[in-house]
């Protein structure tokens, strides 16, 4: 069984440069790889494609590239919260190509699974479907989404093993497995690494296959975008 395991955050970024396009797991700040984009904030690499369901909030998750505008393309389906994020893409010196939700998630994992492209009823008649092939099924048109891929893909899991099979917890699960798939290198942190035939097969959502570096993660602070609550009254 091949052992997976990087001892710190450093060797699991060996290899990343600027203008590559990276790839972050995660639902809002749910099951984000926290340890990896900390880590990523403080090298100097710049003109970085960023594909992630959102863009993180200011001064957490990805909020922590825009600010010091390591990102120059964002390709996202919600990027709401993030006041850094606002400013970058109002002034020009950000792209971004938002993107349906389930055609983003259904785009990562055809990047995984070795499919170029796909035809979608998502967008059409929208400037989503500008520029894109059009053909009509069963009666209703579809537009053609590609693939997306990455050079490195940055994952966050539940439990993982030195083999690097992985299980996943709650809505960490929306997009952290299609991702893991789609990344030429895929880099899993975890909350507890264990050693390889202690997770049950019948339990991992992502096997070790598509994971090239594991590693143990440390200091998760598990923010919530908005904290809504009730008065007692």
């Amino acid at each position: 069984m091949i052992n997976k395991v990087v001892n710190n955050i450093e060797s699991a970024l060996k290899g990343v440069e600027s203008n590559m396009t990276f790839m972050f797991g995660g639902f809002g700040l749910s099951g984000i790889p926290e340890n990896s984009i900390a880590a990523l904030s403080k090298k100097d690499i710049f003109g970085l494609t960023c594909i992630s369901n959102n863009a993180g909030v200011d001064n957490f998750g990805l909020g922590l590239l825009l600010k010091r505008k390591q990102i120059i393309k964002m390709i996202s389906s919600y990027v709401g919260e993030n006041a850094e994020f606002e400013r970058q893409m109002l002034s020009g010196t950000l792209e971004v190509d938002l993107i349906p939700q389930g055609s983003l998630a259904e785009r990562c994992r055809a990047g995984g699974a070795g499919i170029p492209a796909f035809f979608t009823p998502a967008g059409y008649g929208t400037e989503v479907a500008e520029g894109k092939e059009v053909r009509e099924f069963n009666g209703k048109p579809h537009i053609l989404e590609t693939a997306l891929t990455a050079d490195f893909a940055f994952v966050k899991a539940w439990r993982g093993d030195t083999a690097g099979n992985l299980i996943f917890k709650g809505t960490a699960r929306n997009f952290n497995p299609l991702m893991a798939m789609a990344g030429k290198i895929t880099v899993a942190e975890v909350e507890e690494l264990v050693p390889a035939g202690e997770l049950d097969p019948n339990q991992i959502h992502t096997p070790g296959i598509f994971i090239q570096r594991i590693l143990q993660g440390k200091k998760y602070e598990k923010r919530i975008e908005q904290r809504t609550v009730r008065s007692r009254e």
